[in-house]
Order: structure tokens, then C-alpha cells, then sequence
């Protein structure tokens, strides 16, 4: 069975050398793991479109071999603090491999989904980029060879894998660029479906980062926070993805926040996602006028919503803010980003921000 690709490059990217990252960029662990798992799967879809180009192969071939000899250095590059230098030698790698432009649409579609902004996305695509191609030359070398009739069947025969492991809101930012155009049918049912992969690995991690925290903590609505915490945290990874399979697998625990049997955390967490969707189908004047009637439902869900959390005692209260304040950065971007659209603002700007309000006084 062939290597899942995607999995290799997350193997090497351990937590500590997620920490080292995070470090060297100065970026929060957490956000840092949580931009990761979709930088990996983007950088191998737009690597994989650059080999269906003419040439492109024989590109991607050239440059994993220059990443054999320091491949196995990158801990200790970003251990002596040279991040800077491979920071700005993956950028320029990325830039010759999909062009200056591409380069800006991954950037831009990463900054928006992770919410960490242009410049902090720009500088960990380039210090992703060669551990992703430093993956590609270790694996295929082994195997097939760094050619261009290689590197051509590898991404060939790594769509699903790659497409599985995309998640759905990045994979919307990135549907209109192009940029998955070598996935093909593949990027729409795989990114509906996650990578199990790098889900089961992100939430060891996350289950095993919670029970440290809470080894000290004896009562007992901390003793299920555990669990409850690390769906709060898969939701910040998932929130676009369909509502029933993220409850399934991240929110089984999440009863005790529960109003006559409704799940109010899900519930709330839904209306986010359905939002998110509607607005990233916003480019222009008429897409937000037609948009316009799914916000206003949104927001009045959100204020029923409300009232059913005031029902709730104080503790779940904060369980259910802790399932909204993650999610709420990347939120606000988007809200931002779309109203930044000539002439949106006018159709669209009271309704979000009746939402935005009524969000903001359940997370206080």
C-alpha cells in the first residue's frame, strides 16, 4: 500500500518540533498546530497542481534533491536560531515552485483560515515548505527516484490523501484560486471528510495537553472538562466541517450543556459554521443581498439561542463560551474581509454585526 504523504510530513513534525516552530515565529503552540495541520495538506495541493504543469515536475524533482542534505539539519537550523535564513529560502523555493502569485493566494487563504494574518502565514509557509519537500525527497528517493516521471506519479497518486487531510473552510478559501485544480474530484468529497490521520493525532495531542492541565483539579465537572476540552479544541480545526460528523467525534461529551435536550454548544457552534459558509459565498453587492436573509436567521437562531444558555448555571455557562471564544478570531476576520467588499458593508454590515454582538455576550 503506498505511503500517505500527507502523514509522513506530520510524522516528522513532532510537538516538539511544533514548539520549536511556534517558537521561532512567535506564534502561540496551540495556533501554530492548528495552522499547521491545514498548511501541510494546502502546500501538497498546490505542490501537486505545479506537477500536472508543463515542466513543473522536473521542478519539484530539482528542488526536493537540494533539500536531501539538510532535511535531517532542520532542528538544529531552527535550534540556532537561523529560522530567519530558512524562513526566506523557503519563501523563495515556494515562490520559484508556484509562482509569486499562487504563493500570495495559499498565503492569503492561510492567513484568513487560521486567522494569523499575512506576514506570520507567509513565514511559516516558508519554513513549511522545505520540510515538506525534505519529506518528498526522503520518501521517493528511497523508493522511485527524484525524477520528474516520479515526482509526477507521486502527486498523481496522493490526491484523496491530500484532499482527505484539507480541511472544508480552507478548502473553500482555496477552490475559487485554482489552486486545487490537480485534485479534481477528489478536493470536493475529500475535504468533507478530514484526514483521520491528522485528526486522531490532534486529538491525542490535545487529550494529553488537557490531562496535564488537569492533574491537579479533583472536582468533578473538571474530571469530564477533559474530553470536553479537547472538542472545543478539534472544533477549532473542524468548525466548517459537516456539523453531525464534528459532533459525532468531538462533542459526544458535550451533554452537560444540554437545555430540555439540545445541545446548546453544537447548536451554537452550527449557526457559526452555516454563517461562515454563507459569507464566504459573498463577492460582490448582489451575492450579499441574496446572503442577506440567511444572516438575519442566523442571527435570530443566536439570540433564541441566547436564552436558552442563560438557563444554564454558571459552569456551563463557561464550557459553552469556551466552545465559542476559539472559534470567534477566525470569525472576525472573515466578517471583516467581506465587508472590506465595495458596497457590502451597506447590505450586510447591521445584520453581522448583530451577530457579532450577540456572540460577544455569550463568550463574556
Amino acid at each position: 500500500m503506498a505511503a500517505n504523504l500527507v502523514s509522513l510530513v506530520m510524522q516528522f513534525l513532532t510537538p516538539d518540533m511544533i514548539g520549536r516552530i511556534a517558537a521561532a515565529l512567535g506564534l502561540d503552540r496551540n495556533k501554530a498546530e492548528s495552522a499547521i495541520t491545514g498548511a501541510v495538506p494546502a502546500l501538497l495541493a498546490v505542490f501537486s497542481n505545479t506537477a500536472t504543469q508543463p515542466g513543473g515536475a522536473q521542478k519539484l524533482a530539482d528542488a526536493a534533491k537540494q533539500q536531501t542534505s539538510t532535511f535531517g539539519n532542520l532542528a538544529s537550523v531552527l535550534a540556532s536560531g537561523g529560522d530567519t535564513s530558512l524562513v526566506d529560502k523557503g519563501s523563495q523555493m515556494l515562490s520559484s515552485l508556484v509562482g509569486g502569485r499562487n504563493r500570495n493566494a495559499l498565503t492569503d487563504a492561510i492567513g484568513s483560515f487560521t486567522g494569523l494574518g499575512q506576514k506570520a502565514s507567509g513565514s511559516l509557509l516558508g519554513m513549511l515548505a522545505p520540510i515538506v519537500m525534505g519529506t518528498i525527497a526522503q520518501h521517493q528517493g528511497a523508493t522511485h527516484g527524484l525524477n520528474a516521471s516520479g515526482i509526477a506519479n507521486l502527486f498523481a497518486s496522493q490526491k484523496d490523501n491530500i484532499a482527505a487531510a484539507l480541511p472544508s473552510g480552507l478548502g473553500s478559501l482555496l477552490s475559487g484560486t485554482g489552486l486545487l485544480s490537480s485534485l479534481g474530484g477528489a478536493a470536493r468529497t475529500g475535504t468533507a471528510e478530514g484526514s483521520e490521520v491528522i485528526r486522531e493525532a490532534s486529538a491525542s495531542r490535545l487529550v494529553d495537553a488537557a490531562r496535564q492541565r488537569d492533574g491537579a483539579a479533583r472536582s468533578n465537572w473538571l474530571y469530564w472538562l477533559v474530553p470536553l476540552g479537547a472538542a472545543a479544541a478539534l472544533l477549532i480545526y473542524f468548525a466548517a466541517r459537516p456539523t453531525q460528523e464534528v459532533a459525532q467525534q468531538g462533542m459526544s461529551q458535550a451533554q452537560n450543556v444540554a437545555v430540555q435536550g439540545i445541545d446548546l454548544g453544537n447548536q451554537i457552534t452550527n449557526n457559526i459554521t452555516s454563517l461562515r459558509t454563507t459569507l464566504d459565498g459573498v463577492t460582490d453587492v448582489a451575492s450579499a443581498k441574496a446572503a442577506l436573509s440567511k444572516v438575519q436567521e442566523v442571527a435570530t437562531q443566536i439570540d433564541k439561542t441566547g436564552g436558552e444558555v442563560g438557563q444554564l448555571s454558571m459552569d456551563q455557562r463557561k464550557l459553552v463560551a469556551g466552545l465559542i471564544s476559539p472559534l470567534m478570531p477566525a470569525f472576525n476576520q472573515l466578517c471583516d474581509k467581506v465587508l472590506a467588499i465595495p458596497g457590502v458593508a451597506e447590505v450586510l454590515k447591521p445584520s453581522v454585526d448583530a451577530v457579532k454582538a450577540k456572540l460577544t455576550t455569550l463568550v463574556a
